[in-house]
């Protein structure tokens, strides 16, 4: 039930603190302007005039380069430290260049992105003129429908023709409103794909702007994701990039040629990259996008603040990105989206002559839209009147300014608006940032109590949990219901909101009945509290880690204090060693001690930075710190992990002589196999990616790279899976014999022997007699159970990246060395292992290229096995690749109790749930000490940067956890118990050694 009650618990804290906006449903309309718009243009003016404000252009070809950096566009400019040249430099001059040279047909300018920076975020604002909310960051993966006020929907409403090509994305906002003869969409997420979505938009585009075809259509939107790709595959400073900048250098010198004086072209960027070519963060490369507008009428002028050239730097007079709204709005004659926030572009309205009036106008339109927004916004969410009043202020004096300097000065009046849209733009952020505090106290609420509910079952319990587990879950369900069913009436009330009071009403009352229902047992209860050592060893790091987290530096750098805790442990674990009464224990214990510390320190050396560790780390993941691509000798790591792991492995199975039967037949071959295809795939991938001389076309590398990966998962999961369950006890029997005598059978009086006085039983004979030795015995369950991890580590090795596989590698042997450890030492009953466990993933985690930031998020390995996207099994191989590290540690918890346990073990079922709970137990107190750090740290400054990934990647790892456990780790601890107990339906009989048991017959 715990994993019911974390899922209410933080179902109720995130619809509290990643709250969405308010979405009115209210749409500006042409015969409605939001404020007088002055007779001279108002009487006898038709729609084709435009609406509110004369347009100026009739079409426009809007082109969205993907991922579009401001400096792709500007010529380059040495920086200390960085004084050679990029790849990227100088590849695109051509959006430089005409704003030089012809100022007034177009204008170049950074387009700062409102984060998070991913590309459905970014459409929404580019189309909406809105803020996006963080909450929305996940569904980039697919979009839903816009339901507010849009741009898209407002030239369909004017009888505009649309016609989108290139990324589908936009289908996904937009349903319906498209050309659907000349729209193309292009599947969008295959990042391993340069050049397809391009060339198809090429396809497309240039026959439309034909003289013949230009009758067709109104506006064309042409999305290209090259450019885009090309970071996600290589980075910004690679060749392929400069490649892909020179593309969209010549499709523009292409395009103007073929336009008309009645046509705007813009071409602007989404969002921007980092130094790796990923996106989704708040960095200035990431949120520092171009934007540039052509037209060859001539109807731009250069702002009065700003030189006749181009800035150089994005910190010189940005426009925001949700400023091209009512801009485009204007310039083709519609209503401002109702929702807008932006502000018109002063280069677009001033003109040649820098036309102030007008600006004016456009400023005062905006402004009024925006006013009226604010006041229905506010009504909607009762907000206080204070909370405007600032904007109040700035409203009026607006309007003083406008009746006052009306024929006078009009840039005055220009930059009254602008002041009173740019504080209601500040206003707005603020109220968007505002949390409902009720509901994440009631999310806090319900997590601490599973928590407490947690340690009592995992270490409060001195009796078996199998006989406790049913009673405790069957008061769990009947509080869940019936607080559900309570919290389902009290929902019913006008003040209160009903998902939310059925949600903390079933997991109160199902965590309240859950604690009413140890009562019973309360004779084998006891306090929680650490008795050993290591028990206060693990509680202590355990408490550090919590209060950690609410210092930006430490969570920055938790991959270095996972290193630090974790050879603390390993020291802590030799020591212990080394002090063991029996020298084989004191040997082996130390000798895995050892091992332990070694594949920690090698681990450590795979290490990607993030942007805030800079310049004090050096990322070794990939082939630089600008690359997205593996070194050419990080490919010999596959082979590496192909020629020493399954040797590895058989050494830890053969020295309890449990190297036998289906595991010689997965270990020996099927996964040698598996990973010698490993190694094919990422040599084949390096050979697509470098453009190796191999004599075979790029799409039959892809081809046979897909291939490869599918072959290898269905290895793992079809034939690895089938192994386990007909594998049997990897044990062998073998039959021997020995002379001993036969016991002297009583015998009567007359058939012994009298001699000198004494009687003696007649001399027995001796006999040959027959023993079965069983190979194996003593470490029945554990060999039989590693099987599991065995077969998981083989797809997540594939999902890796070649410096993740070694590391991933090195943590199996870890995970085998701390069971060995524990078995020396006797700590399997101790919460050591399931800690360290925890520590250890959360250590390979960042070890295997990731970090608690959305832009380390390894996208591409959703396109191993696949050649585009397919749900559910693109996010499922996002989620392998994430989280793999915690995957293979949490499916390896239960090998602690029953690793070198003999057959037919009592309580081995509840020993194992034990070890289970408490390396959930980590992960919650881990997510909790998050959960209520950003709740109280949610006006710091670094919340979004530092604070909410790392609270979000906590309660997902708990969740992916909760699940790990309870379907792959119990459910293939009973296979594995039932398969033995099968065969050992017998208690054993005779002594058992290191790895052999004897049953006489």
């Amino acid at each position: 039930m715990s994993r019911v009650f974390h899922a209410l618990g933080i179902y109720l804290f995130c619809s509290g603190f990643l709250l969405s906006r308010l979405v009115l449903p209210d749409r500006s309309l042409c015969d409605l302007p939001p404020t007088d718009i002055g007779s001279t243009y108002s009487s006898g003016r038709t729609r084709e005039e435009g609406c509110w404000h004369p347009k100026t252009f009739g079409k426009a070809v809007v082109i969205l380069v993907d991922a579009l950096r401001y400096d792709f566009t500007v010529p380059f400019q040495p920086k200390p430290g960085d004084e050679q040249p990029h790849h990227f430099h100088n590849a695109l001059p051509f959006l430089y260049d005409i704003s030089v040279e012809q100022p007034n047909n177009a204008f170049l300018r950074p387009f700062i992105a409102d984060p998070p920076t991913t590309t459905l975020q970014r459409l929404k604002g580019l189309t909406t003129g809105t803020l996006p909310v963080l909450i929305d960051a996940g569904s980039n993966f697919a979009g839903t429908a816009i339901d507010e006020d849009n741009l898209i929907e407002q030239l369909y409403k004017a009888g505009k023709r649309v016609v989108q090509i290139g990324d589908d994305t936009w289908h996904s906002l937009f349903p319906g409103y498209f050309e659907p003869n000349l729209t193309k969409p292009f599947d969008s997420f295959n990042v391993w794909d340069l050049h397809t979505v391009d060339n198809g938009v090429n396809t497309h585009v240039f026959p439309l702007l034909e003289p013949g075809m230009q009758s067709r259509w109104d506006v064309i939107i042409g999305h290209y994701l090259g450019v885009d790709h090309a970071g996600h595959r290589y980075g910004p400073d690679h060749p392929a990039m400069a490649d892909k900048l020179k593309q969209m250098d010549g499709i523009f010198r292409r395009m103007i040629e073929k336009l008309d004086d009645d046509t705007l072209l813009v071409v602007m960027g989404d969002h921007g990259m980092d130094v790796k070519g990923d996106h989704g963060g708040e960095s200035d490369d990431e949120v520092e996008a171009a934007l540039w507008m052509y037209s060859k009428r001539g109807a731009f002028g250069n702002h009065p603040d700003e030189p006749a050239t181009p800035p150089l730097t994005a910190k010189e007079r940005a426009v925001g990105q949700i400023d091209l709204v009512p801009t485009l709005a204007y310039l083709l004659g519609l209503p401002v989206p109702y929702n807008n926030l932006g502000r018109p572009i002063a280069e677009a309205f001033l003109g040649p002559q820098r036309d102030y009036e007008k600006l004016a106008e456009v400023h005062r339109l905006t402004a009024a839209q925006i006013h009226q927004y604010q006041g229905r916004y506010a009504q909607a969410r009762g907000l206080d009147e204070s909370a405007t009043s600032t904007t109040a202020t700035l409203w009026r004096a607006a309007h003083d300014t406008y009746n006052s300097a009306r024929s006078t000065d009009p840039r005055k009046i220009s930059d009254a608006f602008a002041a009173y849209q740019a504080e209601n733009l500040r206003i707005c952020r603020n109220i968007w940032a505002r949390f409902d505090l009720a509901r994440m106290s009631m999310g806090i609420i319900v997590l601490f109590a599973t928590l407490a509910i947690l340690a009592i079952y995992a270490q409060g319990i001195r009796a078996d949990r199998a006989t406790i587990t049913p009673l405790l879950l069957s008061f769990g369900a009947v509080g869940t219901v019936a607080g559900g069913l309570v919290g389902a009436a009290a929902g019913l009330l006008p003040s209160l909101d009903l998902t939310p009071c059925i949600a903390f009403g079933a997991s109160l009352g199902g965590t309240t009945a859950t604690l009413v229902g140890l009562w019973p047992a309360r004779r084998i209860l006891t306090l929680p509290l650490p008795r050993t050592f290591w028990g206060g060893l693990c509680c202590l790091v355990t408490a550090l880690l919590c209060g950690g987290f609410a210092a930006n530096s430490f969570t920055i750098w938790e991959d270095e204090q996972l290193l630090f805790i974790l050879s603390t442990f390993g020291v802590l674990m030799l020591c212990s060693s080394l002090g063991q009464e029996f020298k084989e224990d004191r040997m082996f214990g130390a000798a895995n001690a050892v091992s332990f510390l070694v594949a920690t320190r090698l681990s450590s050396m795979s290490r990607l930075c993030r942007e805030e560790q800079m310049p004090d780390c050096r990322s070794s993941y990939y082939a630089s710190a600008t690359s997205s691509t593996s070194a050419g000798w990080q490919l010999a790591i596959p082979f590496a992990v192909f020629a020493i792991l399954p040797s590895a492995l058989s050494l830890f199975i053969k020295r309890t002589k449990n190297y036998q039967g289906m595991g010689v037949v997965w270990i020996r071959y099927a996964l040698r196999v598996g990973l010698a295809l490993v190694a094919v795939y990422w040599i084949v991938d390096a050979a697509d990616d470098n453009e190796w001389p191999t004599g075979l076309s790029k799409d039959t590398l892809r081809s046979s790279r897909v291939l490869v990966a599918q072959i290898i998962l269905g290895l793992a999961f079809a034939g690895g899976y089938a192994t386990y369950l007909m594998a049997g006890p990897l044990v062998d029997v073998q039959e021997k014999e020995s002379m001993e005598p036969a016991p002297a059978p009583a015998l009567p009086d007359d058939l012994l022997q009298e001699d000198g006085g004494i009687f003696t039983p007649m001399p027995s004979t001796a006999k040959p007699r027959r023993k079965l030795l069983i190979l194996g015995y003593a470490n029945t369950h554990g060999t039989r159970y590693l099987l599991l991890p065995t077969i998981w580590i083989l797809p997540l090795l594939l999902l890796q990246k070649p410096m993740g596989q070694g590391v991933l590698a090195l943590c199996l042997v870890s995970i085998i060395n701390l069971l060995e450890f524990l078995d020396a030492n006797n700590l399997r009953h101790c919460a050591l292992g399931p800690c360290v466990l925890a520590l250890l993933g959360s250590f390979y985690f960042f070890k295997t290229g990731h970090q608690a930031a959305l832009a380390t998020i390894q996208w591409e390995s959703a396109f191993i096995p696949l050649r585009a996207v397919r749900y559910p099994w693109s996010p499922l191989l996002i989620i392998l690749n994430t989280f793999g590290a915690q995957i293979l540690c949490a499916v390896a918890v239960p090998a602690i109790a029953i690793w070198k346990v003999p057959p037919k073990q009592p309580g081995l079922l509840g020993r194992v749930a034990g070890a289970m709970a408490t390396h959930i137990l980590f992960y919650s107190a881990i997510a909790v000490a998050t959960v209520v750090e950003s709740a109280w740290l949610r006006r710091h400054l670094m919340l979004y940067r530092v604070f909410m990934p790392r609270m979000l990647m906590a309660i997902t790892v708990l969740l992916l956890v909760n699940f790990i456990g309870v379907v792959v780790a119990l459910v293939g601890v009973r296979w594995s118990i039932a398969s033995v107990n099968g065969v050992f339906g017998w208690p054993g009989t005779g002594g058992q050694g290191e790895g052999e048991g004897e049953k006489e017959e």
